[in-house]
């Protein structure tokens, strides 16, 4: 039996589940193979605060400025990781594009990431863009508020059409073979299936 290693990088705005998806999928047997017992296999998030020492802080996502060296070298220490352990299932919910549609909404700049989806591609990296359409987010919401921590970020549905259609246009120019899915229905398993269906096709579940 081949190995399985995937590498799955999960983009999208908020309320489009790329968490959800992200833990199914590194339970999933045609992704990471059956499982008599649980382990604790990675999941690696941008959305991660670890620049700051409180709760929704910054971090490689939504940097300031003056932490741009230190985001910059975040992201070639995950890459000489992922490069150090290539025959292992990485799963990654939100990175390198994420940080391109923060950093240019907020700051007007622009980080093209070239060297850094080079390095992916080698690997093997595949991208999943997670989407709805602008009037499932609303029922999105709803669902969201039962378990949120910070309510008021959901305010706004609006915040999240514009992110989208920007990253669209984003992960558009990404040079990793990627697959756009639209979770509007939040039928989660059925999305991790298609996702499983397209790694297979794709070659994507075994090393490159």
């Amino acid at each position: 039996m081949s190995k399985l290693c995937p590498k799955i990088i999960l983009e999208g705005t908020r309320l489009t589940h790329k968490t959800e998806i992200a833990f199914i999928l590194n339970d999933h047997a045609r992704i990471v193979g059956p499982r008599k017992y649980r382990y604790h296999s990675p999941i690696v998030s941008a959305e991660w605060c670890g620049f700051t020492n409180y709760p929704w802080g910054r971090g490689l996502i939504n940097f300031d400025p003056k932490e741009e060296a230190l985001a910059m070298e975040t992201y070639h220490t995950w890459l000489r990781l992922f490069e150090l352990q290539r025959y292992y299932s990485w799963i990654i919910d939100r990175f390198h594009i994420s940080t391109r549609l923060y950093q240019l909404q907020n700051r007007g700049v622009d980080y093209p990431f070239r060297w850094l989806e080079q390095r992916l591609q080698n690997l093997g990296f595949q991208l999943v863009f997670m989407t709805r359409t602008p009037e499932s987010f609303e029922a999105a919401r709803v669902e969201r508020l039962k378990v949120s921590g910070k309510p008021s970020q959901y305010d706004d549905l609006n915040v999240f059409v514009q992110e989208q259609e920007l990253l669209q246009k984003l992960v558009a120019e990404s040079i990793l073979p990627t697959l756009e899915l639209d979770i509007s229905d939040d039928d989660i398993p059925v999305a991790a299936d298609r996702i499983a269906n397209w790694l297979k096709e794709t070659g994507g579940l075994w090393a490159k």
